[in-house]
């Protein structure tokens, strides 16, 4: 319960920031502008993402038949956690790591990669697509579209701000249109940064409630703990030709994790993340 309030919280502190700056820089008006433009530009993402990463990453569809022990589990899982059949997919990679996409349960795909298959036993295997299928149900791709069509719309005051600036600010005389111009200055160079900052704390609130999802699904929370572990340490050994747009949606980064800052990742750190499922069956890490 508290990611999920997190997630909420999150989202008004984004929603309350656009208000904000959006008053700064251009009243109801570049309100109503900045978010009808941020709609249109994150409308083709939420309806289409999924067209568009699965052949991004060249994944392809399997059947049954052609990867029985896979369509097993995520059948069993959508069976137990009451959803649809997704599709099903696997990526031609050796860096192991999975993720989920799609608008809603009812059309969704999971997909792994070749290197997950070879990595993961059943139980580890079993683990990550439980956290992936709670992505799902918790339609997180939603989560996510909100949340980046408001730091879009943010993205927007925050130029047109930097416009204002330019052309004298928001009027006044003297001492007021200076501060004005140097008000907006600062919005205009802080909007991005702090909506870039929340939208990454949304979605490692979202990683780990998929996390507690996965180990309420399979009733083994170790399972997913040692395949983030697996990971940890595979990932970064062989590391996935990813996109640094779609890095949020893998179950773990697969952008080196040194590289960034824990407040400057789509993740929460895998050590943590460990923790908190071994503690769930009164395990250290």
């Amino acid at each position: 319960m508290g990611n999920q309030v997190k997630t909420v919280l999150l989202l008004g502190a984004l929603t309350g920031f656009f208000i904000l700056i959006g008053g700064m820089a251009g009243g109801r008006q570049g309100i109503i502008i900045a978010f009808a433009l941020a709609v249109v530009m994150n409308f083709f993402s939420y309806w289409f993402s999924d067209k568009i990463v699965l052949a991004m990453y060249k994944a392809q569809e399997v059947t049954e038949a052609q990867s029985p022990d896979l369509y097993r589990i995520v059948a069993g899982l959508t069976q137990k956690a009451g959803m649809p059949m997704p599709k099903v997919y696997i990526i031609p990679s050796q860096s192991p790591n999975a993720f989920a996409t799609g608008r809603n349960p009812a059309h969704a795909a999971v997909a792994v990669t070749e290197g997950m298959l070879k990595l993961a036993n059943s139980a580890e295997l079993e683990g990550v697509l439980a956290h992936e299928l709670t992505h799902v149900k918790n339609r997180d791709t939603l989560i996510c579209a909100i949340a980046a069509t408001v730091a879009g719309a943010i993205m927007v005051l925050a130029s047109m701000a930097r416009w204002s600036a330019i052309f004298g600010g928001l009027g006044g005389r003297g001492g007021e249109r200076q501060n004005n111009i140097i008000g907006l200055l600062f919005m205009a160079i802080l909007a991005p940064f702090a909506a870039m900052l929340i939208q990454m704390a949304i979605s490692r609130s979202r990683e780990y409630l998929a996390d507690d999802g996965a180990a309420d699904l399979t009733g083994n929370p170790n399972g997913l703990a040692s395949a983030l572990g697996k990971l940890a340490s595979y990932s970064q050994r062989i590391p996935l030709d990813a996109n640094p747009s779609t890095a949020h949606m893998f179950i773990v980064n697969p952008l080196s994790a040194k590289n960034f800052g824990r407040f400057f990742s789509t993740h929460p750190p895998i050590e943590e993340r460990i923790e908190r499922l071994r503690r769930k069956t009164g395990m250290s890490a």
